[in-house]
C-alpha cells in the first residue's frame, strides 16, 4: 500500500501478553502504525497483522470497548487483549457450549493422544485437510487446537488456540491452563487410539482377546466401548499417571 495514497488511513494497534508471539520482532510491545484503504473491520487488520481472531479476549479502540465487527475510518487507537489478562469486559470469547471438545490439528497427533488419556473428548485423523478441520470444529462447537495461524483465521473458526510449543507435554499444559481444565480431567476415561470412552470389564469377557501372559498376571481389565481395545494396568502404568499429574499442575 502506497502510504501517499490520498486515500490512505492510519490507525494505531498495540498488542499486549502472548497475542506479541505473533508479531514480527521488531513490532513486539509498541504501537504499530497500519494504513489500510476504505473502512475494513477491525478483526481483518488484526487479522492482517498476523494474530488470530480467536486469540483475541477484549479490545478498546480509542479507549472504548469495542467488538471485532468494528469498522475502522481511520485515526483510531486500538488495544488487543489476550484471555490470560484481566479485563473487567465480557469475553470476546466466550467458550463453547457444555464440556471441552477439542478436534487437533494433523500436525499434533501426540498432543491428541494426552488430552484422550486425560479424558477429553478429542477428534484427530492425519488425513484430515484444513477445510475439513475448520468445518468440523465450527459444525460440532469444538475448539480447534493446532499451530498453523492461518487455520485459525478461517471464518467459521469460532473457538481455536495456536499451540506455542513442540513438546507434546508442554503443549498439553498449555491447553490445559488456557482453558482452566485441570479440575475436569478424567485420566484414563478414554480411548487414547480412537476416542471412545472405556468401562471396566470383566476378565472372562476379553480373555479372548488377550496374549497368554497377560491372562496370567493381570485381572483387572477395561475396555472401550467404541473400538474394542483392552486396557489394563501393566508395568508402565505408574510412569503414565506420573506424567500426566505433571502435565495438569496449573
Amino acid at each position: 500500500m502506497n502510504p501517499t495514497d490520498p486515500g490512505t488511513r492510519r490507525a494505531t494497534f498495540r498488542f499486549y501478553g502472548p497475542l506479541n508471539d505473533f508479531l514480527p520482532h521488531d513490532l513486539r510491545q509498541r504501537d504499530i502504525p497500519h494504513d489500510f484503504l476504505g473502512t475494513p473491520a477491525v478483526k481483518d487488520r488484526i487479522e492482517r497483522l498476523g494474530v488470530p481472531h480467536t486469540e483475541v479476549a477484549a479490545l478498546f479502540i480509542n479507549d472504548q470497548p469495542a467488538a471485532l465487527h468494528y469498522l475502522l475510518r481511520g485515526g483510531e487507537r486500538v488495544a488487543v487483549y489476550p484471555p490470560t489478562y484481566h479485563i473487567p469486559l465480557p469475553s470476546l470469547l466466550p467458550p463453547p457450549a457444555g464440556e471441552a471438545r477439542f478436534v487437533v490439528d494433523v500436525n499434533l497427533g501426540r498432543l491428541a493422544r494426552l488430552l484422550r488419556l486425560m479424558g477429553f473428548d478429542t477428534l484427530y485423523r492425519n488425513d484430515w485437510d484444513d477445510a475439513e478441520i475448520a468445518a468440523l470444529s465450527a459444525r460440532e462447537d469444538r475448539i480447534l487446537l493446532t499451530r498453523d495461524r492461518r487455520l485459525l483465521m478461517r471464518s467459521i473458526v469460532r473457538h481455536g488456540y495456536y499451540v506455542r510449543s513442540d513438546q507434546p507435554l508442554q503443549q498439553l499444559r498449555e491447553v490445559l491452563d488456557r482453558y482452566h481444565l485441570q479440575p475436569r480431567a478424567r485420566p484414563f476415561a478414554r480411548c487414547s487410539k480412537c476416542n471412545g470412552l472405556v468401562r471396566a470389564v470383566d476378565k472372562a469377557a476379553v480373555a479372548p482377546l488377550l496374549e497368554p501372559r497377560t491372562r496370567r498376571y493381570y485381572q483387572h481389565f477395561w475396555q472401550c466401548q467404541q473400538c474394542g481395545q483392552v486396557y489394563w494396568e501393566g508395568t508402565h502404568m505408574p510412569g503414565l499417571e506420573a506424567l500426566l499429574e505433571e502435565a495438569a499442575r496449573p
